[in-house]
């Protein structure tokens, strides 16, 4: 049934990935504005979730749905809701953070460049903006996907274990940052990590393999 106010909303979700038990069966999810904690231990499932949100892994059963527009009747519609990258991918490795970014704000509608210019400061990116992705650290790829990640304007985002690889500062900013967004009526959140991220009031917590 429909949820109101749920930003997403997942029904009878059904996926396996190839020659293996399924993963989500008959699953479904209500995903409310605010910050979601998405928990579990290693090989539960949560990076493919994150996926299968953001419409990146195409789903066996079930619908997905953001704010009315659904994954299977309108992809780019969908997509243009949902920010994800995966924070391990080489995809984007030969351009540098001002092309990946600009990549995304072409993507998506309510891109906030005036954040993306705060985190560029706030992440200490501001030395890095002439190299490509593949020169630089873990840590620091990390940081280019995670500004432009937030800074999407998107009904929903995906964070898929973001604070690993980050320094202090970097951390504690993030974590400034969920606490906001723990407050938006309008928009939701999903950090899928191992712990619940640090003060930040929760809309929902969602456990995998329990």
């Amino acid at each position: 049934m429909p949820h109101p106010g749920a930003v997403l909303q997942v029904q009878g979700l059904g996926f396996a990935h190839p020659k293996q038990s399924a993963l989500f069966a008959d699953w479904s999810l209500a995903l409310a504005p605010g910050v979601t904690w998405l928990g579990g231990d290693e090989s539960t499932g949560k990076t493919t979730l994150l996926r299968l949100l953001a419409g990146e892994l195409s789903a066996q059963q079930g619908s997905l749905r953001i704010q009315g527009v659904a994954l299977a009747e309108q992809p780019a519609a969908y997509r243009s809701q949902v920010a994800w990258v995966d924070p391990r991918s080489q995809a984007f490795d030969a351009l540098t953070p001002q092309a990946y970014w600009e990549r995304l704000r072409s993507q998506y509608p309510s891109w906030n460049a005036a954040l993306l210019e705060d985190l560029i400061d706030g992440l200490a990116l501001a030395p890095h903006l002439a190299k490509t992705l593949t020169m630089l650290s873990t840590g620091t790829k990390r940081k280019v996907f995670l500004a432009g990640t937030l800074a999407s304007g998107a009904a929903v985002t995906l964070l898929d274990e973001p604070f690993a690889a980050l320094d202090k500062a970097s951390i504690e900013l993030l974590l400034e940052l969920l606490q906001e967004a723990a407050t938006h009526p309008s928009r939701a959140w999903v950090v899928a990590d191992y712990v619940a991220p640090r003060g930040v009031a929760l809309a929902g917590v969602v456990g995998l393999g329990e």
